[in-house]
């Protein structure tokens, strides 16, 4: 479904790589097909030396030349970029923002102009694990979009993992879920570590043992289909050693942090998106 299309991101930052190398690595859409503007000329010779990709630091011309225009630039510049785009004819092209916080009602707005021009706009949130084609991606469709430009979304961001479909309220909420998601998994990872250390091991060994216990363990509860708790139950011997790094994991407040760390995120998202 994507491999005759033409795909053009606006800013060539972490997020846009991990999409790019996915779908460069997946092979749902050849390197020719795939173009990147961005205002860093290390970064564009970056992109276009490691996945072959087609770059240019004119934004027009990136966004005028694809079928599928992926607008990866920080919330605090999207205006910006927004009314750089609007002189164009964007009626049959499919806008794809994956800005935190930035509201679909704004671009349609700022690129609809004067009521004339109707653009299609979904909104993202996908993650860093794209990368290894391991994302998670969560897709908000605009009023403007069709089934068949939502099955397009689903395929781009399916080649990169998972994607699932949420209305744009709840897009916050995935932004401090699944968004934010992996740097609190990283320094979990990160503490597994250190406590491995700090009871003797080396930091190579603790490190391994540590990132494939947390792979593991996600592939185990993905593929077993069991709730996380069962799962959890089940390694918790009746008085064993589990259940007291369990009982210490309450004492801390693990999963309470968790949960204000996700709100957290989320409320933030919010707040970029009200400006």
């Amino acid at each position: 479904m994507l491999s005759n299309k033409k795909i053009g991101f606006i800013g060539g930052g972490n997020m846009a790589e991990a999409i790019i190398k996915g779908l460069v690595s997946s092979k749902a859409v050849a390197s020719k097909n795939i173009s990147a503007s961005d205002i860093s000329s290390d970064r564009l010779r970056y992109l276009q030396l490691e996945y072959k990709v087609q770059t240019c630091k004119d934004n027009l011309s990136a966004a005028e030349n694809s079928d599928i225009v992926v607008l990866a630039v920080k919330p605090q510049i999207m205006d910006k970029i927004l009314e750089e785009l609007s002189g164009l004819n964007l009626d049959k092209k499919l806008i794809i923002s994956v800005a935190a916080g930035y509201p679909i009602s704004n671009i349609e707005s700022i690129l609809e102009g004067n009521g004339k021009k109707k653009v299609k706009v979904i909104r993202t949130m996908p993650n860093t694990p794209s990368l290894v084609l391991e994302g998670a991606t969560a897709i908000a469709p605009g009023k403007n979009v069709s089934k068949t430009d939502l099955k397009l979304a689903h395929s781009m961001f399916s080649a990169v993992g998972k994607s699932v479909e949420v209305t744009e309220k709840q897009i916050d909420a995935v932004t401090g879920l699944s968004g934010s998601g992996p740097a609190y998994i990283f320094m979990i990872m990160e503490a597994l570590a250190d406590g491995g250390v700090k009871m003797g091991l080396s930091r190579d060994v603790a490190n391994t043992l540590a990132i494939q216990t947390v792979l593991g363990s996600a592939k185990l509860a993905q593929e077993s289909g069991e709730h996380p708790g069962v799962l959890k139950d089940k390694v918790a011997s009746p008085g064993g050693t589990t259940i007291a790094g369990v009982h210490a994991l309450e004492c801390g407040g693990l999963r309470a942090t968790l949960i204000d760390a996700v709100e957290t995120a989320a409320l933030r998202s919010e707040e970029l998106g009200n400006g």
